[in-house]
């Protein structure tokens, strides 16, 4: 007790002076900014609280775009009982005491909404742990995460919860939390308009850090101050943020990297490839990606750019940084400046939504092998003709199930290399046609 009368007392005003990003926090969805598709009039989670039923949710997006107050002001609307923690912080002892306090309100009749933030440091174990839970509605869980769910969460539990995306804020969203903070300060940022500009590019999409710069520029500034770009950049010691691999800028990159590639763009693709590689980005990631533009936007236009990406990516392995980003960069100029076509892409969907469509329908009998006398007695391999030696080794059977018929998935452009296996496609149909007439 004495230690408490004569330890010194802090004034009350900065007991409670938090930091602008806190006190700012918006008080309903209503108050999000740069999230209307999801808290606007007609979003997402306003559709939800109307029709009184909320499902778990992972929220996938940037830092600072409002995930944790989102899954908070949810819970409100809701009426819902509200849990946090953190996967970083947490463990399975945590999760049990969080699912018991869950059961103990839900036999109360209240439902809990667990907020999980940085959900995928959870082990895959761990996220198993959630299953039971949600599948019995003891919670709601929303977790948030900046990595993509795809590669990082259980195929289990992302069946179970529905992804919406949070944006990285725009430049309007990010001046909306400026006045804002300029109004609760009742003092405007004393900042030159360009300098005002550079600040908000400084904030890189992310709103709790606009309004963190905001603050130390107002705490450096002097009476009658004003700052322009450059004495910004010294005073909050940071320059625009050219990308960041846990934010928007990593895929805002590689999807302008793949679109100039795709565009045949050599001298677009290298300055996005340069950037990345300038930035950090793990190479061999730009190498996988590399390899997919090669399946997708060149295709069998130019079989070989698939086998110059796989080998760009083995000279990296083999050389390392810096000598093995070379590789890499002759292997975007040569995808860039190859014929391009989406023929097999566009036909492996298409075969897909037929086989998804069609459901288990069994080949033609006279493709089906027959290893026992039953299965010849019931006709499989009968009538089956060996191409090889059919005159042109082809004899133009059908081998589509007999209830879909035949289907054409594959149409290759003439371009390229294609433009000889449409020639070939083509004689084959005419051979086709004259020897099974239908």
């Amino acid at each position: 007790m004495s230690d408490d009368l004569f330890a010194p007392r802090i004034p009350e005003d900065v007991a409670n002076r938090r930091p602008l990003a806190d006190r700012l926090r918006p008080q309903t969805l209503a108050d999000v900014t740069g999230q209307e598709h999801l808290t606007g009039e007609d979003g997402v989670l306003r559709r939800m609280i109307a029709s009184g039923s909320l499902g778990s949710m992972i929220f996938w997006g940037p830092p600072g775009t409002g995930k944790t107050t989102v899954a908070r002001l949810l819970s409100g609307e809701a009426g819902l009982a509200f849990e946090q923690i953190s996967a970083i912080f947490s463990g399975v002892a945590d999760l049990k005491k969080v699912f018991e306090a869950a059961r103990l309100r839900r036999m109360d009749g209240r439902q809990t909404l667990l907020f999980v933030d940085e959900i995928h440091r959870f082990n895959r174990a761990q996220q198993d742990s959630f299953l039971p839970v949600m599948e019995d509605g003891t919670v709601i869980l929303v977790g948030a995460t900046t990595e993509n769910p795809s590669f990082e969460l259980n195929a289990a539990l992302l069946s179970r919860a529905r992804v919406l995306t949070f944006r990285s804020l725009d430049e309007g969203s990010l001046e909306v939390l400026l006045k804002r903070a300029e109004t609760a300060e009742g003092k405007a940022l004393p900042l030159t308009e360009d300098a005002r500009a550079s600040l908000l590019r400084m904030a890189d999409g992310d709103g709790r850090a606009v309004l963190t710069l905001a603050e130390e520029v107002w705490r450096a500034a002097r009476d009658g101050e004003s700052f322009d770009t450059e004495a910004l950049t010294r005073i909050v010691q940071r320059r625009a943020p050219v990308y960041d691999k846990a934010q928007d800028g990593h895929y805002n990159l590689i999807s302008a990297l793949h679109k100039s590639v795709r565009g045949s763009d050599p001298d677009a693709a290298l300055y996005y490839l340069a950037r990345m590689f300038d930035a950090g980005e793990d190479p061999l990631y730009l190498g996988r990606r590399l390899v997919r533009m090669a399946v997708e936007d060149i295709g069998l236009a130019d079989p070989q750019a698939l086998v110059i990406c796989n080998a760009a990516k083995d000279a990296y392995d083999y050389l390392g940084s810096p000598e093995g980003e070379l590789a890499l960069a002759q292997a975007c100029v040569y995808l860039a400046t190859a014929p391009k076509s989406n023929a097999v892409y566009t036909a492996f969907k298409a075969a897909t939504q037929a086989a998804k469509e069609n459901g288990s329908l069994l080949p033609p009998k006279h493709i089906l092998n027959a290893p026992t006398k039953l299965m010849k007695g019931e006709g499989y391999g009968e009538g089956y003709r060996y191409d090889h030696d059919e005159p042109d080794a082809f004899s133009g059977q059908d081998y589509f199930p007999e209830k879909m018929g035949r289907q054409t998935f594959y149409d290759p452009p003439e371009r390229g290399f294609e433009r000889d296996i449409r020639k070939r496609l083509e004689y084959w149909a005419k051979l086709r046609k004259e020897r099974n007439p239908r």
